[in-house]
């Protein structure tokens, strides 16, 4: 089988053993945002914290639970890198993002790092 490209024969055990390690950072944010009244209330406080997020800190951020609540909202935020410390370090950072800038309550700040 040649490989795309042309480049010669494609062997998977030398790709798989050429591969480095993939780590995948993911955090469960959970807050509280007690003055918001409506979906769109609570919509315009968060979404500038989560554009904050995914610029500064090149994370995916996604809204995992809680759609249908005015005053509540879990995220779940994802940092992927080559290296273990970088993961770590990023989500450190956006941890600390969220305590500088957040006016409402943070209810839980959970982190996981899995090697892939």
């Amino acid at each position: 089988m040649i490989a795309a490209g042309g480049r010669g024969p494609f062997n998977p055990r030398k790709t798989i053993m050429s591969m480095r390690n993939i780590y995948v950072g993911v955090a469960r944010l959970g807050l509280h945002i007690p003055e918001a009244r409506s979906l769109k209330a609570k919509r315009s406080q968060t979404r500038s914290l989560v554009e904050r997020l995914r610029s500064r800190h090149q994370v995916m951020v996604l809204e995992t639970d809680h759609q249908d609540l005015h005053q509540r909202a879990d995220f779940a935020i994802c940092a992927v890198s080559t290296d273990v410390v970088d993961v770590e370090a990023r989500l450190q950072r956006v941890s600390d993002t969220i305590e500088r800038n957040w006016t409402g309550y943070i209810l839980d700040w959970d982190v996981e790092v899995h090697q892939v």
